[in-house]
């Protein structure tokens, strides 16, 4: 089965607080669950990068959801395209804030043993635009 992904990035219509950007990571990471949608989220300076991986209807659709979602604008869709394997399979919302909400607590979203960003040899080229992302936030994982 060849899986489907989307990479976007959008701007908060307002800064997120911790709080918030739990409640949204709740959200997803239950939504993503239930849809069989893996991948990562980046937050940073109150701009986000995402990447979502899965079946292409499913991943269409919270794409939709996501757009439709009043808390940001600008929603803009740098790669989309099919993938053999996924980038982050064990990741139904992996997270990073990239700003001042890194000391919140929310760095518990990524990989649970080492709370790194673990990319392999064998990866796809959005990640290389989500380590890209990092670098601009000057803050590394």
């Amino acid at each position: 089965m060849d899986l489907y992904y989307i990479l976007y990035i959008s701007a908060g219509t307002n800064w997120f607080t911790g709080d918030e950007l739990k409640d949204l990571l709740k959200v997803s990471h239950r939504n993503n669950t239930r849809d069989g949608i893996t991948g990562l989220l980046l937050y940073g300076d109150g701009n986000f990068i995402q990447l979502l991986e899965g079946e292409k209807e499913t991943v269409q659709c919270s794409f939709e959801r996501i757009s439709a979602d009043p808390r940001h604008k600008g929603v803009t869709i740098i790669d989309s395209g099919t993938l053999t394997d996924r980038n982050f399979p064990k990741w139904s919302m992996g997270f990073k804030a990239m700003d001042s909400f890194s000391n919140t607590g929310l760095s518990g979203f990524l990989d649970p043993e080492t709370r790194k960003l673990l990319l392999t040899e064998k990866q796809h080229k959005a990640t290389d635009l989500l380590k890209s992302f990092i670098r601009t936030t000057r803050i590394g994982i």
